[in-house]
């Protein structure tokens, strides 16, 4: 078999975790993938990048059939196997015209689990952001998130119970306030605590029936060569507002810059009629998760992401900040 080692995401700006080539995952993954495809992997072309230690390759059988596969186990880190499985789960009930691989195979061991989509033809977006691919994207969110709507998912949880724990990051922080706090944070720590709390109360702006992603960013989307954008890595999906999506993506150019965001929520129809301090909560809330998680220790197998989720707190505090006007 021959194995090849494709894109390195690192060229495109974005950092990710050591993965797991197709060539070392266990014997027994492999044949159930084999056996399930109708012929044995003669070439695996590994893919770089994300945080999930575990392999992600595109595959071609001896027929010529063509797949991507990822894999993880709980060797590589006790988490990552729950999150594919949940992705299996979303990725089984999408609506047939969602721009996003058909699943055609899951694999669950109780320790490895393995996934098998169709091949998406396409490449991340380079970056930095330009106003093309950034508009381009954008768009492409929006009519995601209105064919999404109403959530044909029944059951999936709502955002937010999906980030309350994240969002409630901030009440954590306040009762020690690490020392390193950036002033205006320490100042407006009240303020943080409270608008994050108002997020996820019941009936609060997390409200929705959308089906959200979660995830949008620049190393969860391909461009296809003729243009068309594709939405891959659904294990966050949940049931909420069809502007947070559009809110999460603008996120990516803020961090990797080229485009303005505010310029992304301005051209969007979604975000008509939408308070502007809900969005400024939500910028702030996520500010407060990354404050958190990025002073952890690393998750094993997992050595780029707390520099990662350093990089987008910057950027969402700086942009969150700016919309407030808080001193």
């Amino acid at each position: 078999m021959r194995t090849i080692t494709g894109m390195n995401q690192a060229q495109y700006g974005v950092p990710g975790s050591p993965r797991l080539a197709w060539d070392d995952v266990p014997t027994t993954v492999q044949r159930a993938v084999e056996e399930h495809l109708g012929s044995p992997v003669v070439e695996a072309v590994n893919q770089s990048g994300g945080f999930s230690p575990g392999t992600a390759a595109r595959i071609r059988c001896a027929d010529g059939r063509r797949a991507f596969v990822k894999c993880v186990g709980t060797p590589l880190n006790p988490h990552t196997p729950a999150m594919h499985r949940a992705e299996a789960r979303v990725a089984a009930e999408l609506p047939a015209g969602v721009p996003s691989p058909r699943l055609r195979f899951a694999y669950d061991d109780g320790e490895w689990v393995a996934l098998v989509f169709d091949e998406a033809p396409g490449n991340m977006p380079r970056l930095p952001w330009t106003n093309t691919s950034a508009r381009s994207v954008a768009a492409a969110v929006e009519r995601l998130s209105r064919a999404l709507t109403p959530c044909p998912l029944a059951d999936v949880a709502s955002a937010a119970d999906r980030l309350r724990e994240d969002l409630t990051a901030w009440q954590r922080l306040s009762v020690v306030p690490p020392a390193d706090l950036d002033p205006w944070e320490e100042r407006n720590l009240r303020r943080l605590v409270d608008s994050s709390a108002a997020l996820v109360a019941e009936g609060g702006p997390l409200t929705g029936d959308t089906l959200v992603h979660l995830d949008l960013r620049s190393d969860n989307i391909l461009i296809e060569p003729g243009g068309r954008v594709i939405f891959v890595d659904w294990p966050w999906a949940c049931r909420g507002p069809r502007w947070l999506d559009t809110v999460l993506f603008a996120l990516d150019p803020a961090v990797y810059g080229g485009v303005d965001p505010e310029q992304l929520l301005d051209g969007s129809s979604l975000l008509a009629g939408v308070d502007p301090d809900d969005v400024t909560a939500v910028l702030l809330g996520l500010a407060g998760m990354w404050a958190e998680s990025s002073r952890a220790p690393a998750p094993p197998n997992m050595p780029t992401i707390r520099p990662f989720q350093r990089r987008f707190h910057d950027a969402a505090l700086d942009w969150g900040r700016l919309r407030s006007g808080w001193q």
